[in-house]
């Protein structure tokens, strides 16, 4: 793991993608977020990494965070006992998780921050091997997920965890919101809220329409006041799946025999009704590739 917290200049190819409506700013996205963290909003992540890892803490294992965006489930391994390495492309999101560790965790020399990509052999060859890798809805965002899902296999140490989460292969559906994410990301910036308004529009309707006829409709009130266990409101959750982009999918099966060939074992699963949205998967790593 490394030494010491850097940060490296955002990389001439990120802004060129930005500029050219090729990529979502995910870190800015994050950095609404970061007042809304809070002791209770921790304790639902810490909670939620346990429980799809299926153990009782972290204690005395390595644990990367590949693209850590807010940093919330890295401060969460950390506080469950793990030696943490967060990194992010975007270095936003870098900035996020440096304001996480810095509000509550200062000066801890066990969980360290730096801009890298996934997609670096290089990168991914010095950071090492880990107890456990999480990256949760980030390597289908890369442009190349496949060959960033074999990097983070890589990373996994002998009987390590590999827990990822991946955007679920909906055939016509997908391909639609492929063309979505990527009008949002080439449209003038004051457009882009209301594109996100008039997509999500249509579900909205339908959601406030079941809890008015169920008599709660003040429910819909909190359906945008709260947030959820990642850590986005209802708004900022939108326009970060609106313009999320690169976008890629895959489907259970196909996660499953690629980690499989690469010595790898199911340990839990979370794919039933997430629709468009995120399957999650845990494996165990059970033999190491010989190359």
């Amino acid at each position: 793991m490394s030494a010491s917290t850097t940060i490296h200049p955002i990389p001439t190819a990120h802004r060129l993608e930005v500029a050219a409506g090729d990529r979502f700013e995910f870190g800015k996205n994050w950095q609404t977020f970061l007042r809304s963290v809070d002791e209770p909003r921790i304790a639902a992540a810490e909670a939620s990494l346990l429980a799809m890892l299926r153990c009782p803490d972290l204690a005395g294992r390595t644990f990367l965070d590949v693209g850590c965006g807010s940093g919330l489930f890295s401060l969460a391994a950390r506080r469950q006992g793990a030696r943490v390495h967060s990194f992010d492309y975007d270095a936003d999101s870098v900035s996020c998780t440096r304001e996480i560790r810095r509000r509550f965790a200062p000066d801890d020399a066990e969980w360290t921050i730096e801009q890298g990509s996934v997609l670096d052999p290089e990168y991914m060859t010095a950071l090492g091997t880990f107890d456990v890798v999480y990256s949760w809805g980030v390597l289908h965002h890369t442009g190349r997920m496949w060959e960033a899902v074999d990097a983070a296999c890589r990373a996994v140490r002998p009987a390590g965890g590999l827990f990822i989460a991946l955007y679920n292969d909906l055939g016509t559906k997908s391909q639609r919101w492929r063309r979505i994410k990527r009008l949002y990301n080439r449209l003038p910036r004051p457009c882009r809220p209301l594109l996100t308004a008039a997509t999500i529009a249509p579900e909205e309707a339908k959601t406030l329409g079941r809890l008015i006829l169920a008599g709660r409709p003040l429910a819909y009130l909190k359906l945008w006041t709260d947030h959820g266990v990642r850590g986005m409101n209802r708004w900022r959750d939108a326009v970060d799946w609106v313009g999320g982009y690169p976008y890629e999918v895959a489907t259970p099966e196909a996660v499953f025999d690629f980690c499989q060939a690469r010595g790898f074992t199911l340990k839990s699963l979370k794919c039933g009704g997430v629709g468009l949205g995120c399957n999650e998967f845990v494996f165990d790593r059970t033999t190491y590739p010989s190359a």
